[in-house]
C-alpha cells in the first residue's frame, strides 16, 4: 500500500511532521484605524490659522478623532454594504412611500447633525468664522463617509433660499437649524429636528431645469397643487423639498413637505431608488407629484432665482466633499506605502513611489487650502464685503468643475498604489473609487459648471478684476506662477465657449498656486508647481518631483 505525500505511516504522529508556515502574515500594513485626520493635515490647520480661526484647530479635535476611529469608519462600510431600501405600501395595503436605512447609516447622520454641520452657521448666534468652522468639520467628517454628506448638505443649503419667503423661513428654518435627528414622516410641528432636500431634475431637461414640465396650480388659500414627475431626487425620506414647477407666471419655486401640517402625508410618491455606480448609502429616487400641495418660495416665475443660493452652497459642499475623498484615499495610500516593504525599503522612499504619493499630496493640499479660501469668502460676504462675493462668483464653478474633475483620477492612482489590494473591496477603496465621480455631475456637470465660470465673466465683469487682484498678491514670487497668469489674463479677456473648460482649469490652478505661494511651506509649493505649472508629463508622478518633507506632513501618524 502506498501512502500519498504528507500521510502519516503505521506508528507515526502527525507531530512528527514541520507542516509549512504559508500563511504567516508579514508586510501588510497595519488598518488605518483610530487615527486622527486632523493631525495628518497641515494644510487644513495652516488654511484655518491663515484666515484667523487658530482657535478652531481644537475645537474639531474630537470631531476628527471620530471620524478616523475604527467604529466610524466601520459605519460607513455598513451603510454602503447595505443600501437604503423603498416600501411603496405597508402590509395592509396602504401607500406609505417609506425609504428604510441600515443603522449605520442614522448613527453618521446623528453625528453629523448633532456637530450642526447641516445648519450651524446660520444661526442667529452664529460666531465669527462659522462658515469656515462648519465647512473644515464638513470636509474632516465626510472622510468617514461619503453618502450622507447630501442630505446633510442638501439641509445647509436650503435656509438661504428658505429666507426668500420670511414666514415659511419662520415656521421651518428653527427645526433646519436644530441639532437634533429625529428620523421619520411626522408633521414639522412635531418633530425635534427637519431636514430638507432638493427636487428639480426632470428626464426631459436634466440641468436644463426651464425645461421642467411639473406643473404647479394655484390654489385660494395660497397653497399650490403641483402635478409633475422629477427624475432624480436625493435623500427623499427628508422633511421638505425645495421643487421647481411651471406655475402660471413661470418656473418657480415650492416648498414641498412630505407631511402636511394637519398630519396627512402629501402626494409625493416614490416610484422607484435609483441603482447607482457609488453612493450606496444614499438613497436617490424617482418620485411623483400626484397633485402634492406646497408654498410659493420668492416671487412667482423666479425660481432660478430663489433657488440659486441653495445650489451655490451645495456646490461648495461638492467642492469640499471631492476633497474630503482625496485625502481619505491619500491617507490610505500614504499609510500603505510607509509600512509595507519592497526592493530594500518601504515603498514611501522608493524615487518613483515618492513621486506620486507628492504628487497625490499636493493635489490635496491644493484643494483643502482653495475649499477653506471661498469658505472665508462666504463668511466675509455675509457681513457685506462685495469683493469677496464677487470672487465667489467666478471662483466658486470653476474649483468645483475642477477639485471635482480631479477626484476620480487622484483616487484611482492612490488605489493603485496598494496595488491588488487596493483592488478589493476590503480595502475600502473601490467605494471611493465609485463615489469619486459623482459630485462633479451633482449641481451642474462640467460643461454646465464650466460654463457657468464664462456665465459670470459676462453678468458681472468685475469678478475678472476681483480675482486678479487676488492672484496679483503672490506676482513675482515665481517665473512660472507669473507666466499662469499672464495666460489666465490673456483667457480672461476673450473667454469663448469651446474654451470654457480650459479657462475654468487654468483660472484654479493659478488660484491654487497662489494660495501656496503665500500660505504653504517652501517645498509644498515648489512641489505643486513643478508638477502642475512646469509639469512635462500628463499622469500624476511623470515629472519625478517628490519630497520627503511633503510626505510626512500628510502620512497618517501612529498613536
Amino acid at each position: 500500500m502506498s501512502y500519498a505525500a504528507g500521510m502519516t505511516q503505521p506508528g507515526e504522529s502527525a507531530t512528527d511532521f514541520a507542516i509549512p508556515a504559508t500563511h504567516q502574515v508579514s508586510n501588510q500594513p497595519p488598518p488605518l484605524d483610530d487615527f486622527d485626520p486632523l493631525d495628518c493635515d497641515p494644510a487644513l490647520r495652516e488654511a484655518l490659522a491663515e484666515h484667523g480661526q487658530s482657535e478652531r484647530i481644537e475645537q474639531l479635535r474630537p470631531l476628527a478623532r471620530q471620524a478616523g476611529s475604527a467604529t466610524a469608519r466601520e459605519h460607513g462600510r455598513l451603510a454602503n454594504e447595505h443600501p437604503p431600501v423603498l416600501h411603496s405600501h405597508d402590509r395592509y395595503g396602504h401607500r406609505i412611500d417609506e425609504v428604510e436605512f441600515h443603522p449605520s447609516w442614522h448613527w453618521l447622520m446623528e453625528r453629523a447633525v448633532s456637530e450642526g454641520l447641516h445648519a450651524a452657521p446660520w444661526a442667529p448666534d452664529a460666531s465669527e468664522g462659522a462658515h469656515l468652522h462648519r465647512a473644515a468639520g464638513f470636509y474632516l467628517w465626510s472622510q468617514a463617509e461619503a453618502g450622507h454628506g447630501c442630505p446633510i448638505s442638501m439641509t445647509f443649503a436650503s435656509v438661504p433660499a428658505l429666507r426668500h419667503t420670511p414666514e415659511l423661513a419662520e415656521v421651518y428654518e428653527p427645526g433646519l437649524r436644530a441639532t437634533n435627528y429625529d428620523f421619520g414622516l411626522r408633521p414639522a410641528a412635531n418633530k425635534r429636528g427637519l431636514l430638507a432636500g432638493m427636487s428639480m431634475t426632470e428626464k426631459q431637461g436634466g440641468s436644463d431645469v426651464r425645461a421642467n414640465t411639473t406643473t404647479a396650480e394655484p390654489l385660494t388659500d395660497g397653497s399650490y397643487r403641483i402635478i409633475g414627475h422629477k427624475w432624480f431626487t436625493s435623500a427623499p425620506m427628508n422633511d421638505l423639498f425645495l421643487t421647481l414647477a411651471q406655475t402660471p407666471a413661470g418656473l418657480s419655486c415650492l416648498l414641498v413637505p412630505r407631511v402636511l401640517p394637519d398630519g396627512t402625508r402629501n402626494a409625493v410618491r416614490l416610484r422607484r431608488l435609483k441603482d447607482k455606480l457609488g453612493n450606496k448609502s444614499n438613497a436617490s429616487a424617482e418620485l411623483e407629484y400626484e397633485g402634492a400641495i406646497g408654498w410659493l418660495i420668492g416671487e412667482a416665475g423666479r425660481g432660478v432665482r430663489s433657488i440659486i443660493d441653495m445650489v451655490s452652497m451645495t456646490r461648495m459642499d461638492c467642492v469640499l466633499g471631492s476633497a474630503a475623498n482625496m485625502r481619505i484615499a491619500l491617507s490610505e495610500a500614504a499609510h500603505h506605502a510607509a509600512h509595507r516593504a519592497a526592493f530594500g525599503s518601504t515603498l514611501n522612499r522608493t524615487p518613483l513611489m515618492s513621486a506620486v504619493l507628492s504628487d497625490l499630496a499636493v493635489e490635496s493640499e491644493a484643494a483643502v487650502g482653495l475649499a477653506m479660501r471661498l469658505a472665508s469668502a462666504i463668511d466675509r460676504g455675509q457681513r457685506g464685503d462685495r469683493a469677496e462675493l464677487d470672487l465667489l462668483r467666478l471662483a466658486l464653478p470653476a474649483t468645483k468643475y475642477y477639485v471635482c474633475k480631479r477626484a476620480p483620477t487622484v483616487i484611482g492612482e492612490a488605489l493603485e498604489c496598494l496595488g491588488g489590494n487596493g483592488y478589493v473591496e476590503e480595502s475600502g477603496m473601490p467605494r471611493l473609487y465609485r463615489e469619486a465621480p459623482l459630485l462633479s455631475i451633482w449641481e451642474g456637470s462640467g460643461n454646465v459648471t464650466a460654463l457657468d465660470t464664462l456665465r459670470a465673466l459676462h453678468k458681472q465683469p468685475d469678478t475678472a478684476e476681483t480675482l486678479l487682484a487676488e492672484l496679483d498678491r503672490a506676482a513675482g514670487q515665481d517665473e512660472r506662477y507669473d507666466r499662469s497668469l499672464r495666460k489666465l489674463r490673456e483667457e480672461l479677456g476673450e473667454p469663448r465657449e469651446e474654451r470654457a473648460r480650459a479657462l475654468a482649469e487654468r483660472l484654479v490652478l493659478t488660484l491654487q498656486a497662489s494660495l501656496l505661494l503665500r500660505t504653504a511651506p517652501t517645498e509644498v509649493a515648489e512641489t505643486f508647481l513643478a508638477a502642475r505649472l512646469d509639469g512635462d508629463g500628463h499622469t500624476l508622478g511623470a515629472t519625478g518631483t517628490r519630497s520627503d518633507v511633503l510626505l510626512d506632513r500628510v502620512t497618517p501618524r501612529e498613536d
